[in-house]
């Protein structure tokens, strides 16, 4: 293996690399000095506890994709062709069977076989300053984001609350005629209607539900309806009585008993 490494300024001077922690440059730049001469670390946590890197310094360098990793720990660093020409007569292959797994592009960057593995699924990846990744071990190179940060991938969302859209007569009809309940579908709807269609003070989310509740409550029993003249006439009769009789030929209470009649008829008009 060559004893001397080169490091590309296209790579190490550009902001992407710059933005990093020093942390996290320090550890690339020692796995740089460390890999074998096709690029790979075979044991990066041991680099990592001798230059006292953080896990989250690795993550960074996998999530701005300076290195690939792999399930099995291994990693390469991915502009391993760009930093380093090494010549035949020094070059000792890599014996890591991760080697067969990768190519290399047009530009000399090294990218997974897509016939071999899993593409790297950097999708999710915003802002990884400060986002956390990590290796997936079900599928070679995959990164993903840790549900729990901040800058978590846009795929993953919560369901979308249905929007409340108010019935239609017809539609309040519809569902008690199926339910074989009395609730009156035009007194339902003007009720909610005229109260914003809320249940109490929130916002209405079920009417089929609220039509159920008015059926359990007992809401679905005809209105009496309000007394007729003739009824009104035969309760004053019945009070004249009581308080006294009444002159069967002009319906008119005794004359001797005035409060009484007096009192009669307020409290009808009333």
């Amino acid at each position: 293996m060559a004893e001397r490494r080169m490091m590309a300024k296209s790579i190490i001077k550009s902001d992407q690399f710059l933005d990093m922690p020093a942390t996290t440059q320090n550890l690339y730049f020692h796995m740089l000095l460390d890999a074998d001469d096709d690029g790979f670390v075979n044991a990066p946590k041991s680099i990592m506890r001798i230059v006292g890197a953080k896990e989250d310094d690795m993550k960074l360098l996998v999530a701005k994709q300076f290195v690939i990793g792999f399930g099995s720990g291994v990693i390469v660093i991915k502009h391993w062709k760009i930093h380093n020409y090494i010549q035949s007569d020094r070059y000792k292959p890599s014996l890591q069977p991760e080697r067969k797994l990768l190519e290399i592009t047009a530009n000399k960057e090294y990218q997974l076989n897509p016939s071999n593995v899993s593409i790297v699924d950097t999708e999710c990846i915003q802002d990884v300053s400060v986002g956390k990744v990590r290796l997936g071990k079900s599928s070679i190179g995959k990164v993903r984001l840790d549900k729990n940060i901040e800058g978590e991938c846009d795929k993953t969302h919560s369901p979308k609350r249905k929007t409340f859209t108010k019935p239609t007569i017809d539609e309040i009809q519809d569902y008690c005629i199926e339910r074989n309940n009395n609730v009156n579908a035009e007194q339902f709807f003007d009720y909610y209607e005229s109260n914003g269609w809320k249940v109490g003070k929130n916002a209405m989310k079920n009417w089929k539900a609220c039509v159920r509740t008015w059926e359990r409550n007992g809401y679905d029993k005809p209105t009496q309806k309000k007394n007729s003249k003739q009824d009104a006439i035969n309760d004053l009769r019945d009070l004249m009585n009581e308080y006294g009789g009444v002159n069967e030929q002009s319906n008119e209470p005794p004359t001797e008993d005035i409060r009484s009649t007096i009192d009669i008829e307020y409290r009808v008009e009333h």
